[in-house]
């Protein structure tokens, strides 16, 4: 199985990119869920069979990622409990 996790930040997807076990897990980093569908069906080409978005697409740009790859592949998200909320909101506010 090959698979990726998609991370969501200030990035550029053709640098931001790393792989282990030739290419079998990959991680990349993209700017916009826009950019995402597009790292996306590009990695469906390759043969990918799962993706897992990183928490910043929330629910509603897995779904974009999803019909981007016309549900032909499992998309995950990455989310985490709500106790948890205020320990993200500084981690991520820096």
């Amino acid at each position: 199985m090959k698979f990726a996790y998609i991370i969501m930040g200030p990035f550029q997807s053709d640098v931001d990119r790393a792989s282990i076990h030739n290419e079998k897990a990959q991680i990349i980093g993209v700017k916009t869920i826009e950019e995402a569908c597009i790292v996306a069906k590009r990695l469906q080409k390759e043969g990918i069979s799962c993706i897992e978005l990183c928490g910043a697409f929330t629910q509603k740009g897995a779904k974009k990622v999803i019909e981007a790859t016309t549900g032909e592949i499992a998309i995950g998200y990455v989310i985490h409990d709500e106790d948890q909320n205020e320990i993200y909101d500084k981690v991520f506010s820096r």
